[in-house]
């Protein structure tokens, strides 16, 4: 008779891929690669070329980020909050941002009330916003932002299918917001996220 007793537990897992921990984190993939080369996440490669991350290191990132009520600095990488409500451009932004392999952190919302909340806890380095969002609009929320010196610093793009003219019957935007019109133009946002990082590089500094 088999001894099914003698059989051992299969051990848990130590390690996930980097989807995995990208799930886990709630961030892109670029940008766990970019945690495991800053040191912030323990990982290693498999023969094929595979990388594995530690589930443990993922676990204690995700407690120093939240206790205290204060957000761990994630370094090196551009922090950007994308607001808009279109599901379809949500998709192409994050994919668009995969595909250039830069250290940016992105996080999406699709109101100008919900992008209040997002800057509440963690103020991004750019806003990317749309104008017409439900709720709360972009005029709105950027109005508001514009009003809190503590958030002088953080840059707002706007991209919207508005006209000038639109834009100005509606009470305009502060002259320090930077606006685009639609359809996304991501060699622009591209060059503009570029700038930013080099100027973190020069500065010898963690984003944000």
């Amino acid at each position: 008779m088999s001894d099914l007793h003698a059989i051992p537990a299969k051990p848990e897992r130590e390690y996930c891929s980097t989807s995995e921990a990208a799930q886990m984190l709630g961030v892109s993939l670029g940008t766990v690669q970019q945690m495991v080369e800053n040191g912030l996440l323990e990982a290693w490669k498999t023969a094929g070329g595979h990388r594995r991350i530690r589930i443990g290191s993922v676990e204690d990132y995700l407690k120093r980020r939240s206790s205290g009520g204060g957000v761990v600095p994630t370094i090196g990488m551009l922090r950007v909050l994308v607001a808009e409500d279109d599901r379809i451009l949500q998709r192409l932004y994050a994919h668009t941002f995969e595909t250039w392999g830069l250290p940016i952190e992105m996080r999406l919302v699709e109101s100008g009330f919900d992008g209040l909340l997002e800057i509440g806890r963690q103020q991004p380095d750019l806003l990317i916003s749309d104008l017409v969002m439900p709720g709360l609009d972009g005029f709105a929320m950027i109005s508001k932002l514009r009003s809190d010196p503590k958030l002088a610093e953080m840059d707002i793009i706007v991209v919207t299918g508005l006209s000038a003219d639109d834009i100005a019957e509606r009470g305009g935007l502060p002259d320090d917001v930077t606006i685009y019109g639609k359809p996304v133009p991501f060699k622009e946002l591209k060059g503009y996220i570029q700038a930013r990082l080099a100027q973190f590089q020069r500065h010898g500094r963690a984003a944000g």
